[in-house]
């Protein structure tokens, strides 16, 4: 699954990686531990243009009684979203793009002890993982916009890691998975393939990150090697 990540750019350089004019987002800081729940900057399209917005991590589907559902929707398997009833509408008409430089998973150790590791692009920059969105009215009116990541199988890297990673698009491969033409998920099921482990890297970093309150550039840094 991707249930922590991390998205340390500022606000111009999400807007010039995804060329973007204008946006609604007020204010954006530099974000070290991204957690369930919270807003998160998302990138869709109009049709003409991309728009970056803030959508919250865990998709409420449309038809839901209860937003705390979206507490159980923060990742959608890949494979098999066009056949769940939460996922199958957003996979045909709402898609969007979920910019991080990084993402956290903990490994089991030997010890059965759980190390944090952030994987990242050699090289460091932004990538896009593939998520998908709705927006739910609440008895009282509100109208909530909610996000899923999407997972599939882990590569090389990730496999000694988790049994799962998110879908991390090609720069090439975003427009289509943005294209809101494109209704046929058999159109869109060779993204899903994990990204190269070639491309990729991990690092330990501290067990910190494992608090949702923590929030700062300490996070990421290496774990000093004993």
């Amino acid at each position: 699954m991707c249930g922590r990540y991390t998205i340390t750019v500022t606000l111009e350089e999400l807007m010039v990686r995804y060329m973007i004019g204008v946006t609604n987002i007020p204010y954006h800081r530099p974000k070290y531990n991204v957690a369930p729940g919270q807003m998160v900057p998302a990138v869709i399209s109009d049709g003409r243009t991309n728009r970056l917005g803030e959508l919250r991590w865990g998709l409420i589907p449309s038809w839901a009684k209860d937003e705390k559902i979206g507490s159980r929707l923060l990742n959608a398997r890949a494979e098999t979203a066009a056949d769940k009833p939460a996922f199958r509408g957003p996979l045909r008409t709402k898609r969007c793009l979920v910019p991080a430089d990084g993402f956290y998973e903990w490994r089991t150790e030997p010890d059965g002890s759980r190390q944090p590791l952030r994987i990242v692009l050699r090289g460091g920059g932004i990538f896009s993982m593939a998520g998908l969105y709705e927006t739910w009215t609440a008895p009282d009116g509100r109208r909530i916009s909610t996000v899923t990541i999407l997972t599939t199988e882990p590569n090389e890297l990730m496999a000694p890691i988790h049994n799962r990673m998110p879908v991390i698009l090609r720069p090439e491969d975003e427009a289509l998975w943005l294209d809101r033409s494109v209704r046929d998920p058999e159109a869109l099921r060779h993204l899903y393939t994990p990204y190269p482990a070639s491309e990729l890297e991990a690092y330990p970093v501290g067990k910190a990150v494992g608090s949702v309150k923590a929030d700062d550039p300490s996070l990421i840094e290496p774990l000093a090697k004993s």
